[in-house]
């Protein structure tokens, strides 16, 4: 294999080792384990707000220290070590969640938090890696086939876990719950043993000049605080992180709050187990195939297309009433949601400055986390709303159940506004005068 092919193998197998947190742990097992075993006995409701709530403090934490960690991983050169770090601390803390014990809620939202900070913070340096990989030609295709080796990668080992928990007395096991928390373990072995080929295949180039750790430290800073002052003559990246926020955000909050919304409104757990594998393995040659439909189409209108597919995958989600009708929209999503996950990356890659990817991704990443903020807590705030005005009108337990899935139905709906307000602000981003703006900075950067 020559180094070109290695290097672009390399960073394609870090998807392949961490999608296995993003498939089994936090779309897959947590949401179910924290209802059913740490949260067992909290209403429906509560502990979905209190799942929304993890995932938007992990987002907050990560979102502030995102673009500070992308300037001083450029000053040193450095993503690769960064990405080294927090791989290895996320693979840690979901160990770690082996050793929560049942009932013990707190402590698995914040073992869960952590492996949310060490999953995300990895991933600001893997994006940044990107185009020391590849060029502008093949950028969208490589992109395409980092996610779609995630959603392989992930499905693989997905398929792994939920045969040991519908089967544990095959592999040895004494029941479920005991599956489930062998499956973090795997999920710490797989992150950890896969992300050797990233480390060992991807080069990352040496900066001219050899700088200490205080050194790069205090250029990283300033060099965060450069980029503020960047930003006044780069209004298209302004504008298309702003489109990216909110219609990313949708995209973010369906992925980790599906499982929990199945549940909310009824439905078995084997049921939705069974819809996100379909997702994974429809989404591994889907994210390939919105590769090659970036560079033959266009991305702006790929990108739209996935945009306008998640309203569709939005409304309908509220109005399914039977696990089929599940099965089908996670063939939807795993449609698009590589696709658009991929395509937001490359196409980003073309209106930002060369040699500060590193700095820039990590603002693309704050403004990412900063949505997934937002989604999870409207799901919340929507669902409780209701719940609590619709509440007292109820006179059984059946018209309460009844009112807990309407708030739940709600809940997700209001994602579609997250979509919509995206789409529009997409619509003002000019690819053209961005590549002029961060030409303009990369002149004035020397």
């Amino acid at each position: 294999m020559d180094k070109t092919k290695k290097g672009i193998w390399g960073w394609a197998m870090y998807d392949w080792a961490n999608s296995a947190f993003a498939t089994t742990v936090m779309a897959g097992f947590f949401p179910i384990f924290f209802k059913s075993y740490w949260s067992a006995g909290a209403d429906v409701n509560v502990s979905t707000a209190q799942l929304g709530a993890a995932n938007s403090i992990a987002s907050l934490i990560v979102a502030l220290m995102a673009p500070i960690l992308g300037a001083i991983a450029d000053k040193g050169s450095a993503k690769k070590k960064f990405l080294i770090f927090f791989a290895y601390l996320g693979a840690l803390m979901t160990a770690g969640l082996f050793l929560v014990q049942e009932g013990n809620w707190q402590m698995a939202i914040f073992v869960y938090i952590m492996g949310i900070i060490g999953f995300s913070g990895a991933n600001i340096f893997y994006d940044a890696l990107l185009p020391s990989v590849t060029n502008e030609k093949n950028i969208d295709r490589i992109s395409g086939l980092g996610f779609g080796m995630g959603y392989l990668g992930g499905g693989v080992l997905f398929a792994l876990n939920v045969a040991m928990t519908l089967f544990p007395e095959t592999f040895g096991l004494d029941g479920p719950a005991q599956a489930v928390r062998i499956s973090f373990l795997s999920v710490a072995i797989w992150w950890g043993l896969f992300t050797l080929f990233t480390i060992f295949w991807v080069e990352e180039k040496r900066p001219e000049t050899s700088m200490g750790v205080i050194e790069v430290i205090k250029a990283g800073f300033k060099q965060y605080l450069d980029t503020w002052k960047k930003i006044r003559h780069l209004q298209t990246v302004s504008i298309f992180l702003l489109a990216y926020w909110f219609y990313i955000d949708g995209v973010d909050t369906i992925i980790r709050m599906a499982v929990d919304y199945g549940m909310s409104i009824g439905f078995e757990s084997n049921d939705l187990i069974i819809a996100l594998l379909i997702t994974q393995f429809v989404g591994f040659p889907a994210a390939i195939v919105f590769g090659r439909l970036g560079e033959r189409w266009g991305v702006r209108k790929s990108i739209y297309l996935a945009i306008f597919a998640y309203i569709i995958i939005t409304f309908y989600g509220v109005l399914m009433t039977k696990p089929i009708e599940f099965y089908a929209l996670a063939i939807a999503i795993g449609l698009v949601q590589g696709g658009i996950q991929a395509l937001s990356r490359s196409y980003y890659s073309r209106l930002i400055p060369k040699g500060q990817e590193g700095e820039f991704y990590g603002f693309y990443n704050m403004l990412g986390k900063f949505a997934a903020i937002l989604g999870p807590l409207l799901i919340g705030v929507v669902g409780l709303t209701i719940k609590g005005t619709l509440g007292p009108l109820a006179n059984t337990p059946e018209q309460q159940m009844a009112i807990g899935q309407i708030a739940s139905r709600w809940g997700i709906g209001s994602v579609v506004v997250l979509f919509v307000i995206g789409a529009i602000l997409f619509k003002f981003v000019d690819e053209e005068e961005g590549k002029r703006e961060a030409a303009y900075i990369e002149e004035h950067s020397e």
